[in-house]
């Protein structure tokens, strides 16, 4: 995991309180990362969000 995409995964963890939050992060870091970081970050979002139902939306942005 790449130091960019460790820092994209603590911000989201950070703003996770807030879904619009999240999903604004989540666009920036989509412009900044690589495609294979993208990738990582997809499945990262997948496992953080299984217990979130109202944030499931959010892979619509990645």
């Amino acid at each position: 995991m790449t130091e960019s995409l460790k820092h994209t995964i603590k911000i989201l963890e950070k703003v996770s309180f807030s879904k619009d939050l999240f999903i604004k992060e989540v666009t920036k870091a989509i412009d900044l990362l690589l495609p294979y970081e993208i990738d990582q970050l997809k499945e990262w979002i997948l496992n953080f969000t299984k217990n979130k139902s109202d944030f499931k939306e959010v892979l619509n942005y990645v």
